[in-house]
């Protein structure tokens, strides 16, 4: 399976030593192995929470560009999240009451909280432009790549 492939690249990346890779050069370098490794991950994000303010900011990212780089708590799939602090599997986009448009061709959409010594800092954000392709195991992966991902801070 492609993920199995893909968790020591996401360990390669997180424990590079390389001077040249700063923490957020490491978060877009895990954005562009998903997005170009896994067909319908279309979208490939990091936001990252402001408990103070209660917004997500966007971190790194790989897709099309996006107007959201600063979400509330409790907007949209992400804002949900942070609330939350579960996963949100959206089959269907079109089917969501509190859904924050990024592109017509969004069709699907998976949200993972990243914690860091138990606080929901942020999360990873994937949108396909296909229904329906998140299963479990997406849900796993996400899970690796963010306890990797909390190891950077």
């Amino acid at each position: 399976m492609i993920f199995e492939t893909l968790k020591p690249k996401v360990i390669e990346i997180t424990n590079s030593e390389s001077f040249s890779s700063s923490r957020e050069e490491k978060l877009g370098k895990i954005c562009e192995l998903l997005e170009q490794n896994i067909s319908y991950y279309t979208w490939v994000g990091f936001y990252f929470a402001n408990h103070e303010t209660k917004t997500l900011h966007l971190g790194p990212y790989v897709g099309a560009p996006t107007d959201h780089t600063v979400i509330p708590f409790g907007k949209g799939i992400c804002g949900q999240v942070a609330v939350s602090n579960e996963n949100f599997v959206v089959p269907d986009v079109a089917a969501q009451d509190n859904y924050i448009a990024c592109s017509f061709t969004v069709k699907s959409e998976i949200v993972v909280p990243l914690f860091v010594n138990g606080e929901n800092i942020g999360q990873i954000d994937i949108d396909s432009n296909i229904l329906d392709p998140f299963t479990e195991a997406d849900e796993r992966f996400l899970e690796f790549v963010n306890q990797e991902v909390a190891k950077l801070f």
